[in-house]
């Protein structure tokens, strides 16, 4: 007897009964806010009206990001936060390849383009007090769906921050200031690669930007970010 009759799929969020295993129900479907054109092709942000031609922010033109673009599967309330929250803190790994898996179909654009895929780094007692990376086990799926390789040990975080819930943009800009490198030994694989750097969430962009500086100055050509939900909103 196959495990599928034994154990039938569920909903990831719910528990509910699903077609195929590590997806969604309609209902908890129903409450993803997905992100789609039309939307900021730089900083990935929804607009609200459809102009017909791909347009930038007033936001990505007054203060443009480290990044070249940026792309989610969902605006971070309702079923996107619940499933990100689950898997950062109630050690639900196996959710990971649900969540992959709509990343690598989201960012399928900037997959095309890119030669290199890299999770952003936790510090190690971070680490250590998690167990696991999120952007790490996102990646690795991001990376299995698309055949693009994934290193994660060009990107280094090597300066241990506070956590950044509840501070202002600026005050993230500051946690971050030399909390990224690319170690001695990772740049000659890193020089001159296009790379897509894999989190959980995109809040201000303050992570994104600190990141892909670090990736920049180690001697990577490009940096384009890919997360499951963003923060931030309509335009």
């Amino acid at each position: 007897m196959s495990l599928g009759l034994l154990y039938p799929p569920t909903c990831i969020a719910c528990q509910a009964a699903t077609g195929e295993p590590h997806g969604l129900c309609a209902t908890c479907w129903a409450g993803m806010r997905l992100i789609e054109r039309p939307f900021c092709e730089r900083l990935g942000i929804p607009f609200q009206v459809d102009l017909g031609q791909p347009l930038l922010s007033p936001a990505a033109i007054a203060d443009p990001p480290v990044f070249q673009r940026a792309r989610a599967v969902a605006e971070y309330d309702g079923t996107a936060s619940l499933l990100v929250h689950r898997l950062k803190y109630n050690d639900r790994l196996e959710f990971a390849r649900g969540l992959g898996v709509m990343m690598a179909r989201a960012g399928s654009e900037l997959l095309s383009h890119a030669e290199v895929i890299v999770p952003v780094p936790l510090h190690r007692w971070r680490l250590w007090r998690r167990r696991f990376n999120q952007a790490m086990a996102l990646a690795r799926v991001v990376s299995e769906e698309s055949q693009v390789p994934c290193d994660p040990f060009l990107l280094a975080r090597v300066k241990r921050t506070r956590r950044q819930v509840g501070l202002t943009k600026s005050q993230r800009q500051e946690n971050l200031q030399g909390a990224f490198r690319v170690p001695d030994e990772a740049k000659a694989r890193l020089k001159g690669k296009r790379v897509l750097l894999i989190d959980d969430v995109l809040t201000t962009g303050a992570t994104a930007n600190a990141a892909s500086r670090a990736l920049l100055r180690g001697g990577a050509a490009s940096v384009d970010i890919l997360a499951f939900a963003r923060v931030g909103q309509e335009l």
